[in-house]
């Protein structure tokens, strides 16, 4: 038996070392083979350096090098192109996620079960408001999503051979492995554990990553925004027809007012409507530009011990 590790880097120069340090140990004392597969996302700092370095000393250290930074769905998705082993772990550079965890969930995969999530209890060292929008995110998406993707899980998972294989020759692009991860089925099950605090540096995860990853969680695994136009169609019809019902009640009882007054917030509402559902399909044909012009997730620049 095999098991690979998946890590997806960007400027981690301060938590590369310390990663392997404690994945070794731990590796080694499952009894198998295994390898790490660092999939540098066109780190700016020292992080590529330290990864070749690392990957001459051992030769179970794998190293994927991007031409840039492609984003960290796409670094997880090479390191499953290029694992090798019988089941496959991703999980992030800085340690939030617990290496020490792994060896329950490779058990859970000799249970049977293909996709082992790891469940978070406790969020240490994230801000109240990072925390607050990620539950009301998961919550809506969860509502609104033909995949039923667990809440309070992320991308520290372990997954079977055929759950990787199948991931990989999806032929869509923008790819969003949470949902795509639930979505396939098979057995699944859970880990709990508390995620700590970075070892060392900080988040590269900006807002605006953020806010990409979930759209792309949205648009990928929902049309719930599509049929929003419809509802708020249908409201607005309704609020008209009783608005017009008003107006006539108010002219039988010969109450003045101007008629004009109600025209300038109606107006509003509609071209208010108007641009935000057309913003809502734009992202679907968005995707689907995306789609059509068929570039790859990443492109490689060179490789280590691969």
């Amino acid at each position: 038996m095999k098991i690979s590790l998946v890590v997806p880097c960007y400027n981690e120069e301060l938590t590369i070392e310390k990663f392997y340090q404690t994945a070794t140990p731990v590796l080694s004392g499952m009894g198998i083979d295994y390898e790490i597969i660092f999939v540098n996302d066109g780190s700016t700092d020292n992080s590529r350096n330290i990864l070749t370095t690392l990957s001459q000393k051992d030769e179970r250290v794998k190293v994927v090098n991007f031409s840039r930074n492609f984003g960290q769905q796409a670094a997880i998705f090479c390191g499953f192109k290029y694992s090798t082993g019988d089941c496959v772990a991703e999980l992030d550079c800085d340690l939030q996620d617990p290496v020490e965890l792994i060896p329950e969930m490779y058990s859970k995969f000799l249970q049977g079960y293909d996709v082992v999530h790891g469940r978070r209890k406790k969020r240490r060292g994230e801000s109240l408001f990072k925390r607050a929008t990620a539950s009301a995110y998961y919550k809506f998406l969860s509502r609104i999503s033909w995949a039923k993707m667990p809440r309070d899980t992320g991308d520290f998972k372990l997954l079977s051979r055929r759950v990787v294989d199948v991931i990989c020759n999806l032929p869509e692009h923008e790819k969003y492995l949470r949902g795509l991860e639930s979505w396939v089925g098979f057995k699944q099950t859970f880990v709990d554990f508390d995620r700590h605090e970075r070892v060392a540096g900080k988040t590269h995860y900006s807002l605006k990553k953020m806010a990409k990853l979930a759209t792309a969680g949205i648009v990928s695994n929902s049309n719930y925004p599509l049929t929003l136009s419809l509802k708020f169609g249908v409201i607005l019809a309704a609020l008209s027809v009783f608005a017009f019902i008003a107006l006539i009640v108010l002219s039988i009882v010969k109450v003045p007012f101007e008629g004009f007054l109600w025209l300038v917030p109606t107006v509003c509402l509609l071209f208010s409507g108007s641009y935000i559902f057309n913003g809502i399909s734009n992202l679907y044909l968005a995707n689907v530009n995306n789609e059509t012009k068929n570039r790859p997730e990443y492109i490689v620049e060179d490789t280590f011990n691969v």
